[in-house]
């Protein structure tokens, strides 16, 4: 694994937003799309990396069914009423579509796992498309652990079995990455044959009449794809409608996915499979032994680093920006992780999942040690 300069395509910002990628500058001017860097695997590092992605699926899947089955919804800081809702989606066995894995893994010593993206990933049209053309516009010779718009295609054609007959309402907030990103897997559920619309988070309603989601011309949602977190959606004012039965809308990332997108999830996995070699150790307690060695302190329901501190022997403590919204629910600690620094960045690499199966690989660096709203992401290729 290295990190390697290229050449910058003439206009590539016109390329890149060509293929989807809206966002590709931060609101600084700094790029988020590294269009002159790229990261390089050998085949066996890739191998390893997708290997090790299969076998965490399937340790968190396990996790999951332990959560239910020893109804340890505190734990992770979830509300009684939405145990209900999480248990008939396991039971129904809801389809997945997708989730992300974050790791750290230097090319030596096996991947260790950061956190599961499990419910609302981003950083998917660049992982999936931008970069996928920059290896053709560049080295076409080479290839990339990336087979996630096929993948993508293929889910929805399964999650058809599971879907009503209604449109799939795409639902995204008022973002640029959002938008992509929902538009794009608009695109891909087109492609597998799913009606679709898309539409604001904000035009979604309730017809307390007739017990049914509905948008702006009061017609039934019956189907919702959203970028919007499970933990939200149950502070929300539609909570209550969510553990109807029959359920009104079936949402896509299903709620059983609320059990891993969790960070709680890292002290369990820990607890369930202690030692394992892909695995740090988590605790939800402060954990006296990891004083000496360093942790990370993590808000189990935090995104994008915020309220995340670094505790390293000998040195001082690192704070990353605080949000208010995040940490009342509760804390993990995590052993901290060896995340390599290349030319003075530290990147993160998301390893994809898509309906179970591991699916392409997506990076971002940064230049602090906690991965946020102002990294960058980076493409690869894989080199003999």
């Amino acid at each position: 694994m290295q990190r390697t300069t290229h050449r910058q395509r003439d206009g590539w910002q016109q390329t890149v937003e060509a293929q989807g990628l809206l966002h590709h500058t931060h609101d600084d001017g700094q790029p988020y799309w590294k269009e002159g860097t790229a990261y390089r695997f050998t085949p066996a590092e890739i191998d390893t990396l997708e290997a090790a992605t299969a076998t965490l699926q399937a340790l968190c899947l396990e996790a999951a069914q332990h959560i239910i089955s020893t109804q340890r919804y505190a734990d992770l800081g979830l509300p009684a009423t939405l145990a209900p809702v999480i248990e008939a989606s396991w039971e129904q066995d809801e389809v997945s579509i997708y989730g992300r894995f974050d790791l750290a893994y230097d090319g030596a010593g096996p991947p260790k796992l950061l956190e599961y993206n499990a419910d609302t990933p981003t950083a998917l049209v660049e992982a999936a498309i931008t970069q996928w053309f920059w290896l053709q516009d560049l080295m076409p010779e080479r290839d990339q652990f990336n087979s996630l718009h096929e993948r993508l295609v293929a889910a929805w054609g399964r999650a058809k079995d599971f879907l009503p007959l209604a449109p799939v309402a795409f639902l995204h907030q008022d973002s640029l990455e959002d938008i992509q990103t929902v538009a794009y897997l608009r695109d891909t559920a087109d492609q597998a044959g799913v009606p679709s619309l898309q539409m604001p988070l904000a035009d979604l309603g309730w017809d307390e009449q007739r017990k049914l989601f509905v948008d702006l011309d009061e017609r039934p949602v019956a189907a919702a794809f959203k970028l919007y977190p499970w933990e939200f959606m149950a502070r929300d004012a539609f909570a209550p409608h969510l553990a109807l039965s029959p359920r009104p809308c079936l949402f896509l990332e299903p709620a059983w996915k609320l059990l891993l997108s969790n960070k709680a999830l890292l002290a369990v996995l820990w607890e369930l499979f202690p030692g394992h070699e892909l695995l740090l150790p988590a605790y939800l307690d402060y954990p006296r032994e990891l004083a000496q060695k360093g942790f990370v302190k993590k808000p189990i329901l935090g995104r994008e680093g915020a309220n995340v501190e670094l505790h390293r022997p000998g040195q001082p403590i690192f704070f990353a920006p605080e949000r208010p919204e995040y940490g009342a629910e509760g804390i993990v600690y995590q052993a901290l992780a060896p995340i390599p620094c290349l030319d003075g960045f530290h990147p993160v690499l998301g390893s994809w999942v898509v309906d179970g199966e591991p699916a392409g690989l997506g990076i971002r660096e940064s230049a602090g040690p906690v991965t946020d709203n102002t990294s960058a992401f980076v493409p690869h290729y894989i080199e003999p």
